[in-house]
């Protein structure tokens, strides 16, 4: 991928290349607008197999709305959307998508149920989807899920109220783990988080997307993630996806923002303390 590919928003999407077996999400032309104000306007972007893609974006870009459309929680007023190779856009009951069981939604903040346990939170795709299962198995499967985002096993029996912000991002994960999926969706999920935190939080996401062959989009403003866990990164502006890459090849692109994104104080900042860490560990 070369500067003169990606420079400018292409007629073809900038990642054209991908097959349709390596490709889990294919975005084409869409469209969302609320009232005169247009979010997105015929943007197009893939999302392979197996890679953690970051998505960035100044403030109204439409990263969330993007994300939304992809899961079916927002219906674009054009283009198509297919997600495992089922088109999402086409269907407008959303009981009939039954392929929203291959995938799950860590909400910004975790958007727990605030009057159930943790493991009552767990349940609720389990429940939703597999109505059968009985209470026991319910309360196995939580327990594992809690387990496996780092979360001590008491965790399941505490309301979100008596966690901190980071006890439920990882709770928020468990739920959205429940399902065994392939796809896993972040919003921001470092948000909040001290920077401790933050990267004790990345490197969780990149164990169970290697662990679990997980698939991840994720929306994020956080430099150190990009850099430390992401494969790829889509950038949003002008109401589409105007380059699509490693970050290596995003500063070889001349877009002012991309420039202003990564070339900035922080970005030299969080491009810095990879460079030494790559360092230390090669």
């Amino acid at each position: 991928m070369t500067a003169s590919e990606i420079d400018t928003p292409p007629a073809e999407p900038t990642d054209a290349a991908a097959s349709p077996d390596d490709c889990l999400i294919r975005v084409r032309g869409l469209r969302n607008e609320f009232g005169s104000y247009v979010v997105h306007d015929n943007l197009d972007l893939d999302v392979r197999r197996g890679e953690i893609i970051g998505v960035v974006g100044g403030s109204g870009t439409g990263k969330s709305v993007l994300m939304r459309s992809i899961i079916g929680l927002q219906i674009p007023d054009a283009g198509t959307i297919e997600v495992l190779g089922q088109s999402i856009t086409a269907v407008r009951d959303d009981a009939d998508i039954a392929i929203r069981s291959h995938w799950g939604v860590l909400f910004q903040g975790g958007a727990l149920f605030s009057t159930l346990t943790v493991a009552e939170n767990v349940e609720v795709p389990l429940r939703e989807f597999y109505p059968e299962i009985s209470e026991e198995l319910l309360a196995e499967i939580a327990h594992f899920k809690v387990l496996l985002t780092g979360l001590p096993g008491d965790a399941t029996l505490k309301y979100p109220s008596e966690l901190s912000g980071g006890m439920r991002k990882r709770a928020g994960l468990a739920r959205a783990l429940a399902l065994d999926p392939e796809l896993l969706f972040l919003d921001e999920p470092t948000a909040g988080l001290d920077p401790i935190g933050a990267a004790a939080f990345d490197q969780l996401i990149k164990g169970l997307q290697q662990t679990l062959g997980l698939t991840v989009f994720l929306i994020t403003h956080d430099l150190d993630t990009l850099h430390e866990i992401c494969d790829r990164v889509a950038v949003l502006a002008d109401r589409q996806v105007i380059a699509v890459g490693t970050i290596p090849e995003l500063l070889a692109l001349d877009h002012p923002w991309i420039q202003e994104y990564f070339n900035g104080p922080r970005g030299r900042a969080a491009t810095a303390a990879w460079h030494r860490a790559s360092e230390r560990t090669a």
